[in-house]
């Protein structure tokens, strides 16, 4: 079993390795979108009632989910012009993260954040969005001075710092559920039976699933803190 380890099924296009497809990871991605479209629906049909009414089990979980996300992240945006306009960015971004790390539990199913290029794509979206605030509320000119300060031969490290985030984000995302994936995995093979694999799986994949798309989703939001400060 552990010789196959770390071994995956992917779609090539072209001869560079750069356009090679992790076809398993995309796939999960896939069937986490469905299931969050899925999810979003069925709470949504339980908005369909008179609000004299009392509240459906429905529009109760969906009130819940949108108080824990509203607790979690909304006093953590640098003003409420910025919390108005990234909110549902970033707690959209907390639950895909979320319910991928969550689906590794289930037999058969890994996690599509195993694979760098989930969380790379994620944390270069959230560089993109980060700049293009920070461009956006203080001014394009403004903005780009300030990579030269304090000191003009500040501009080289300034710019290392910028590139080093993307690949920082997405490496402790990554590093935290693929090791936690080998680990498993080990334990899978040389521990019988298999209920302490099993037990740990479901600890790692639910609660520190949570905790890292938390802890992700916590540091997007403090990289367009620093972006659009003044």
């Amino acid at each position: 079993m552990l010789e196959h380890l770390g071994e995956k099924l992917v779609l090539q296009l072209g001869d560079s390795n750069i356009m090679a497809l992790d076809i398993k990871a995309l796939i999960m991605s896939w069937i986490v979108m469905a299931i969050i479209i899925a999810f979003a629906w069925w709470l949504r049909q339980g908005l369909k009632q008179d609000v004299e009414e009392k509240p459906s089990d429905r529009l109760v979980i969906l009130e819940s989910l949108m108080n824990l996300l509203d607790e979690q992240f909304a006093d953590a945006f640098e003003s409420e012009q910025l919390k108005l306009q990234l909110f549902s960015f970033i707690s959209t971004l907390f639950l895909f993260i979320t319910i991928s790390n969550w689906v590794s539990i289930v037999p058969g199913l890994s996690s599509p954040t195993q694979d760098f290029n989930i969380p790379l794509s994620f944390a270069l979206l959230v560089f993109l969005v980060s700049h293009y605030y920070g461009m956006k509320i203080q001014g394009t000119g403004r903005y780009l001075k300030g990579f030269a300060q304090p000191y003009a031969f500040m501009l080289p490290m300034n710019l290392i710092s910028e590139v080093a985030k993307p690949l920082s984000h997405s490496f402790r995302l990554y590093g935290n559920v693929f090791g936690g994936a080998v680990l498993i995995s080990v334990l899978t093979a040389k521990l019988l039976p298999v209920v302490l694999p099993a037990i740990f799986q479901m600890f790692y994949g639910l609660f520190i699933g949570a905790i890292q798309a938390f802890v992700f989703a916590l540091l997007a939001v403090s990289y367009i803190n620093v972006a659009v400060a003044e």
